[in-house]
């Protein structure tokens, strides 16, 4: 990272942001071409966990090159200010890199699911339909390198809470 100032190495930091965060994505290279695709995702001991058909373009691409880049972001804030070029942002960013395990077993997929779901709010125990559980595939990334970004200012005694913009005096318009 360019701007070290801006890196966070804080691992409560990094673990809240891959554990709420809700934007997340995965680019691949498909012969010689970027991909980039959004998809849900669940965090859990160094392992992204991903839900997906299991035929397609993704499952093709990763069969021949297993290596993804990802993004997770969580929600940025536009921090106003009365002179243009003042205005900032708030947010929080991980780009990271790792490689993709496809898990097409159904006690495997089952315990990925959880954790997709486990992160978007629903815990177990968890039922899964037989027949939707086998037209799905896990992908699991072993993170394997990670930086993480810290724009604006941050209450560390809430870093998982967005603050609202910041509005200068007589601040107005929008980007």
């Amino acid at each position: 990272m360019r701007r070290k100032d801006k890196e966070t190495t804080d691992r409560p930091i990094i673990d809240n942001v891959l554990s709420t965060a809700s934007i997340c994505r995965l680019a691949m290279v498909d012969r010689g071409e970027l991909c980039l695709i959004s998809v849900n995702r669940g965090y859990r001991d160094g392992a992204l966990y991903v839900r997906s058909a299991s035929a397609g373009r993704k499952i093709d691409v990763l069969c021949r090159h297993p290596r993804v880049c990802f993004e997770i972001e969580s929600s940025a804030v536009i921090t106003q200010h009365a002179e243009p070029c003042h205005w900032g942002t708030k947010a929080r960013s991980i780009v990271g890199y790792g490689s993709v395990e496809i898990i097409s077993d159904c006690e495997k997929k089952r315990h990925g699911l959880d954790i997709i779901m486990a992160q978007h709010g629903k815990t177990g125990p968890n039922r899964y339909d037989e027949k939707q559980l086998l037209a799905v595939v896990i992908l699991r990334v072993a993170i394997e390198s990670i930086t993480c970004k810290q724009l604006g200012h941050w209450d560390e005694g809430a870093p998982h809470q967005a603050a609202e913009p910041a509005r200068a005096s007589g601040a107005s318009g929008s980007l």
